[in-house]
């Protein structure tokens, strides 16, 4: 899982409301915890969502959502893409926001507005959407008719619409459904469900490049379609070579099998040029070489040449500018290009020629020294071999060329004309007079990669070197060039004496495909020449060239060769059209296009029509192409609604010229998405499997294809919808669609809640946080785009994605970083669909009434304990619901953790796919960001109380757990990771109600005693209502005085050692006396009403102590009418604090929070905090909120939640990890004040000393005796003084050298001579203290110098105990944790207690 830290920023077109500076980090690390799904501060303008509209949505880098603007009611947002700095949109609408626009329209951020696309634009709904960076045209496609059938483009530089250069796409349902570009950016594919024709008959390749090739603009359609020379055989040298073991290895460039680097790249020594032989020992056809740079640091080739062997001839290359796109040659220093996006360049020779290798030299390079990622021999076209054992498999071919025969035939070997050469051949002997049938043949079958015009070679060796030119006769060869072009026969005379090349054809050939491959045969002649020799003829088989002279060819069927046109029927195709972006033809596609406008991707359709069923079939099963994907190795995806008659249900792949099903024939329903990610293909759609149903069910509209090895695989367990559309970004999967959970596992109930958007995270195969939170049926998320965009019908929407909870702290700016769980809580919530949510509005401060008697708005009432009301429901909790958290250091790993608790299920971090979840209680690790479950039994229930004691961890909540005694209360050692129980009896409820603990709390005056408070009626066979202590050296409950009746909903505690414990809730004393807020004073066991109980109109459900004054105590909760209120009480009366809260309103904690900065000091709360109002807030003035801050005069709404429903959240505790914090601001001045000062104190003790020097001459001329009394005097008032924090004139100087040079303000300390002065005095030598002077001795900052004032703090412990009984002094124990925020005073340092909170100064030279 991936976590997000999401800084709540404001922008030009959402601005944030101006919201108090609450000061989190004062209180250590800060959780946020509630019932919701999203979470946002509260803002100063708001969208209000309409579900029968579609929403566009911004989405930042780090996930946060921004709603822009809504479509016209049943309006819908379908496709987008960026150009420039405009997203263009698309659907079916007539307005978005203030904006009039008919289906298509553009969005700038920068600006902010929403543009016309001009007039004339598609005049019906638009499906898709591409954006031609190049061209700077937007190319739509859709149902519409104008300007152009189903396709229209906009040209942003002229601001005009037309029609497409090939008119446009009808037939079928005309509607193109998707328009993306091939994998080199120079086709568009269109896809949908339409018709093409082509003329009949034939097959053309367009001037595209060969898919089966990785695309590089280093290579031209004709030199793609060229196959490399299979050199497994051939000897290879690199010299010199690199030493490193990765890249020493020649023969990993030949065909690398992945990308550049370690393995599949070759360096040459350091500071040389480098050569690199290639020798086959055997003739070669080559038409040039193919050379990929490596891009790895430091190394990579610059210039290069290229020598033939044998005639060491240095060979001029035609070659392909990969940035210009222009022809060039180039001879001694050819270029090869520095740019990553280039993974080879071809380099062709004039004409092929026959070689047996080459030498490249690497002449010039980059970094420490030249190297090369691919090196290749390009042949003439194609080959194939008599001999079985040369027919290798090339690079990017599915397979090598092969041969089949009838009749004997046995290898014959000759020298050739070549030195150091021998060819071997294969040669069949046949009786004088056997018949043409009767003899033997031999079939060659050569892989060609792509389609083109071909001349095609026999290789018939000369008779003079095998010597046996008197058995040579002439052979017939039959070849069959593709599907639907007639064979070609001609006859071979192999009496040559010398070696010749014989051509046996010209014209069009089509590639190798599982359906078809091109063959040659030879057999004996019907009328042999010659008379043979001993009543024998010899027939020879060597080798077979194809030669492609053009990549541009057109065929027919009644094709002899000759490659003319036939214009008779025509080839229809469905739902998929390819067009190359650099076509300057204008043609008409509604109409029967021309051969040569036909590309080899275009046989897809052709396919896809006739595996269909044509016309009818499409029609009567509405047939559609949804989505198409180019993969790298050439293969194109199409997916959608469709069943072939190969059984290729929804998605085919076609390669090698034809189509074919997927592994397990598809999916078992249809297809709307594919995204590819290198050999990762994504799918989605409305299928629960594959077709054979070989994933058991797991896909769930939701799929995983792996290109190479060819399998399928789920995405967790799926959704449980339609996914509409997807998109992939930064290593992750964004998923659009009608869907409300993602499945964790096989089990249709364990899932996380996701209604409409959601993100896998491709390299840990998890769902992750999405950043933003959305409810909605979304139906469009932007591919590659930055900003990113979403759009659906969206029900609710917040900046924050966040399941339960977030950690908060403060920022450079006015508002905090808050950052959600890195995890995923799960959790059922049905997915609930309203036409409008009611949200909030910014409205000024909303002033409460201070200072109103309640007495004087309600009427006293005296009630029994017997008619205590019940404590008022709480907020709806729907899991996933945190109610509860609390921070753990491991006392191992020194690691703080949050625990948290309530109402949630999660699958632990690193646990694998189907694994049992955990329940309601999890530890989570925001710095690993992963949540880990606690060891044994599971909780059955709800937790609402969490308490941590060093390593005990208190549970409190109304739940069980299996195999233990526990009710609503457990106890677990987090040091041993297990439950801690024996010895605590349980406690019990009183008849007909169920154990709840709502507090787990303890006092610092009261050790080794836990109180727990809620509805209960015992503690074993203790009656203790309501609340109770636990004794836990002993694990034996006890009664707290007298005890209370009724219910507990809240406890704190007042005094400076809370010494007092404050409960609040439906309570009555034991002597019936009603008293919502009590009081017990744990030194004697009294308990008291806190005011008169009367003036309490109601139950209470929250409470809180201000900083521990039991004269500042607030309190909330409901009346009987169910009326919400907040009360004060200042020591002697309680005062309503009257708002506008509604009745829905559940107020679920109070807490005081410090500020960074103040607001209008009042008699209610002071200038330096305000009181956080949590819980589930619905207020007439601003909405809902779930939290707000009351500053004594005005109430704040702060944040605002949703839950995945897309109601309104709520937050239910607010925790941290400083048990006790100051409220306290610091202040420093500015520092030129300080220097000022500085020199005004200094020139006043200059004129001091000066008066001092003055008197004293003046009192020297007394007598002796009289000097020494005074003297011994002066001296015993000087012991007697107190120092603090040290000398006057030591802190003046120090101050004044450390602001004015920016230095440490002490001088250097030499521990030498401090040790020989000690000595002296006969202290010890590392500290010396008469209890109030320090000499400043080894302490942190000695060694790393002062802290500056901008400095951050740092951690320190406490040597001694300091009793800091002085006004602003900090009391420390020996061994306490401290943070040091100044130590630019040597002796007296300012500190932080980590555990109290608490702030002062502390002797330095006690400090480590």
């Amino acid at each position: 899982m991936i976590p997000l830290s999401l800084l709540l920023f404001s922008s030009a077109h959402v601005a944030w409301g101006s919201l108090p500076l609450v000061d989190f980090d004062r209180m250590g690390k800060v959780g946020l915890a509630g019932a919701f799904s999203g979470l946002d501060l509260f803002q100063n303008n708001s969208h209000t969502f309409d579900s029968t509209t579609s929403t566009l949505l911004q989405r930042a880098s780090n996930g946060t959502l921004s709603p822009l603007a809504s479509t016209n009611s049943g309006g819908r947002i379908s496709a987008g893409c960026t150009l420039d700095d405009s997203f263009y949109f698309a659907g079916s609408f007539s307005s978005i926001g203030s904006t009039s626009a008919s289906n298509i329209a553009s969005y700038t951020p920068s600006s902010g507005k929403f543009l016309v696309l001009g007039s004339n634009g598609p005049n019906d709904e638009v499906d898709a959407v591409f954006c031609d960076a190049k061209n700077k045209k937007v190319w739509a496609g859709g149902s519409f008719t104008s300007p152009g059938a189903a396709v229209a483009v906009w040209d942003t530089s002229s601001n005009t619409w037309s029609k497409p250069p090939f008119n446009g796409l009808t037939g079928a349902e005309g509607r193109v459904l998707s328009i993306t570009s091939n994998s080199s950016g120079s086709s568009l594919f269109f896809a949908g469900s339409f018709i093409t024709s082509f003329q009949g008959n034939g097959t053309v390749l367009n001037s595209t490049n060969n898919p089966n090739v990785p695309f590089s603009p280093g290579a031209s359609p004709f030199s793609s379609s060229l196959v490399p020379i299979p050199l497994q055989g051939a000897q290879i040298v690199g010299s010199p070579s690199s030493t490193e073991a990765d890249f020493s290895n020649i023969t990993n460039i030949l065909c690398p099998s992945g990308s550049d680097g370690p393995g599949n790249s070759w360096f040459a020594g350091d500071g040389n040029q480098a050569v690199i032989t290639v020798r086959d020992f055997s003739s070669l056809q080559a038409s040039g070489v193919r050379l990929g740079n490596t891009f790895q640091s430091n190394h990579g080739t610059v210039g290069f040449s290229v020598t033939t062997i044998p005639d060491n001839t240095v060979q001029t290359l035609k070659y392909l500018d990969p940035t210009t796109q222009q022809n060039s040659t180039c001879s001694n220093t050819c270029p090869l290009s520095t740019d990553s996006s280039i993974l080879y360049q071809d380099f062709l020779f004039d004409s092929p020629l026959s070689i047996t290798g080459v030498v490249i030299t690497l002449s010039e390079w980059t970094g420490d020294g030249p190297g090369l990622h691919i090196l290749q021999l390009l042949s003439s076209g194609a080959f194939a071999s008599a001999i079985d054992s040369n027919n290798v498999q090339s690079c990017f071919a599915p397979n090598p060329s092969n041969t089949t025969r009838t009749g004997d035939w046995e290898v014959k070997v000759a020298q050739t004309n070549i030195s150091g050469t021998t060819q071997s051949v294969l040669v069949s002997d046949v009786a004088v007079g056997t018949s043409a049938s009767a003899g033997p043949s031999l079939t060659w079958q050569p892989y060609v990669s792509a389609s083109g015009n071909y001349d095609i070679n026999m290789l018939v060796p000369g008779c003079t070197n095998f010597q046996d030119c008197a058995a040579r006769t002439t052979v017939t060869v039959t070849i069959f060039p593709g599907n639907g072009l007639d064979p070609t026969v001609t006859n071979v005379d192999q009496t040559n004496t010398e070696d010749a090349s014989v051509p046996i054809y010209n014209g069009p050939i089509l590639p190798t495909t599982p359906d078809f491959v091109t063959t040659i045969t030879m057999t004996l002649a019907n009328d042999p020449t010659g008379s043979g020799s001993n009543g024998q003829y010899e027939l020879v088989a060597d080798r077979i060239d194809l030669v492609l002279t053009s990549a541009n060819a057109t065929t027919s069927s009644n094709s002899s060769g000759s490659g003319t046109d036939s214009s008779s029927g025509s080839t229809e195709g469905f739902g998929f059209f390819e067009w190359p972006l650099s076509s300057t033809s204008s043609v008409d596609a509604t109409s029967i296009l021309a051969n040569s406008t036909e590309t080899s991707a275009d046989q897809a359709a052709i396919d896809l029509f006739n595996g269909i069923g044509g016309n009818g079939t499409i029609s009567s099963e509405n047939a559609a192409i949804a989505s198409v994907a180019h993969h790298s190795s050439g293969t194109i995806f199409l997916a959608g609604n469709f069943t072939t008659s190969s059984n290729s249900n929804n998605i085919v792949s076609f390669k090698d010229g034809s189509t074919s099903p997927l592994p397990n024939n598809g999916l078992d329903g249809s297809v709307t998405a594919l995204a590819l990610d290198g050999d990762n293909l994504f799918v989605g759609g409305s299928f629960m499997d594959t077709s054979s149903a070989s994933t058991n069910g797991q896909l769930k509209g939701l799929a995983l294809y792996n290109v190479q090895s060819q399998k399928w695989s789920a995405l967790g367990a799926g959704v449980n919808g339609k996914v509409s559309s997807l998109a992939v970004s930064g290593g992750q999967l964004f998923i659009a669609g009608n869907f409300t959970q993602l499945f964790t596992s096989s089990s249709a109930n364990a899932g996380s809640d996701a209604p409409g958007f959601a993100v896998w995270n491709i390299s840990n195969s998890a769902w992750v946080n999405s950043g933003g939170f959305v409810v909605g049926s979304m139906t469009f998320v932007a591919n590659e785009t930055s900003p990113q965009y979403i759009a659906g019908n969206v029900v609710a929407s917040e900046s924050i994605g966040a399941s339960g909870m977030v950690m908060v702290q403060n920022s450079g700016s006015d508002v905090p970083t808050v950052s959600p769980l890195g995890v995923q809580l799960d959790g059922s919530a049905a997915f609930t669909s309203t036409s409008s949510t009611r949200r909030r509005s910014i409205v000024p401060r909303t002033s409460w009434i201070s200072h109103v008697r309640l007495s004087q708005l309600f009427s006293k009432r005296q009630t029994s304990s017997s008619t205590l009301a019940s404590l008022p429901d709480p907020a709806p909790a729907v899991a996933p619901a945190v109610l509860a958290g609390a921070f753990w250091t491991n006392s191992t790993s020194n690691d703080e953790v949050a625990v948290i608790g309530g109402n949630f299920s999660f699958l632990p971090s690193g646990s694998s796919f189907g694994s049992a979840q955990a329940a309601n209680l999890g530890i989570y690790d925001q710095a690993r960001a992963t949540i880990s479950a606690l060891q044994g039994n599971q909780i059955n229930g709800t937790v609402r109380s969490l308490l941590v004691d060093g390593d005990t961890l208190y549970v409190g909540g109304q739940f069980t757990i299996s195999g233990l005694n526990v009710n609503g209360f457990a106890i677990y050692d987090l040091a041993k990771q297990q439950w801690d129980v024996s010895g605590v009896q349980a406690l019990q409820p009183s008849s007909g109600s169920s154990v709840i603990v709502r507090s787990i709390t303890t006092s610092t005056s009261k050790a080794n005693t836990v109180i727990v408070a809620g509805t209960f009626a015992q503690a074993g066979s203790l009656t203790c209502q309501a609340i109770c202590s636990l004794d836990t050296s002993s694990n034996q409950w006890n009664s707290l005085g007298n005890g209370i009746n009724g219910e507990v909903s809240s406890v704190t505690y007042a005094g400076s050692n809370q010494e007092t414990l404050v409960a609040a809730g439906s309570i009555a004393l034991s002597d019936s006396t009603e008293a919502n807020v009590a009081q017990l004073t744990l030194s004697n066991m009294s308990w008291a009403a806190v005011g008169s109980g009367s003036d309490i109109p109601g139950p209470v459900t929250a409470l809180e102590v201000n900083n521990a004054n039991a004269s500042s105590i607030f309190a909330a909760g409901k009346t009987s009418d169910n009326t919400t209120f907040l009360s004060f009480f200042d020591g002697q009366n309680w005062t309503t604090l009257a708002s506008t809260l509604q009745k829905d309103t559940v107020i679920s904690q109070l807490a005081m929070v410090p500020l960074q900065d103040t607001h209008a000091a009042n008699s209610i709360i002071e200038s330096d905090r305000m009181l956080m109002i949590s819980g589930l807030l619905d207020d007439s003035s601003f909405g809902n909120a779930s939290t707000a801050l009351f500053d004594g005069a005005s109430f704040i709404p702060y944040l605002v939640s949703s839950t995945v429903s897309g109601s309104a959240g709520s937050v239910s505790s607010l925790f941290h990890s400083l048990s006790t914090f100051s409220f306290t601001q610091q202040h420093f001045l500015a520092t030129g004040v300080v220097i000022l000062i500085s020199i005004a104190i200094s020139a006043g003790v200059v004129f001091l000393l000066a008066l001092i020097g003055i008197l004293w001459t003046l009192f020297a001329r007394r007598d002796r005796d009289d000097k020494l009394k005074q003297f011994d005097a002066a001296a015993e008032d000087d012991e007697s003084i107190h120092h603090r924090p040290s000398s006057l004139l030591e802190h003046i100087n120090a101050a004044t050298r450390g602001t004015i040079i920016g230095a440490s303000p002490f001088a250097q300390h030499s521990s030498e001579k401090e040790e020989e002065r000690l000595e002296g005095d006969g202290m010890e030598p590392e500290y010396a203290h008469d209890g109030d002077n320090y000499v400043r001795a080894e302490t942190p900052s000695a060694y790393g110098g002062a802290m500056g004032t901008e400095e951050a703090s740092r951690p320190a412990h406490a040597r001694y105990s300091f009793d800091g009984a002085g006004e602003g002094e900090l009391p420390l124990t020996a061994g306490a944790e401290v943070e040091i925020l100044d130590d630019r005073d040597h002796a007296w340092w300012y500190a932080r207690d980590i555990k109290t909170g608490h702030e002062g100064v502390v002797p330095a030279a006690y400090l480590y």
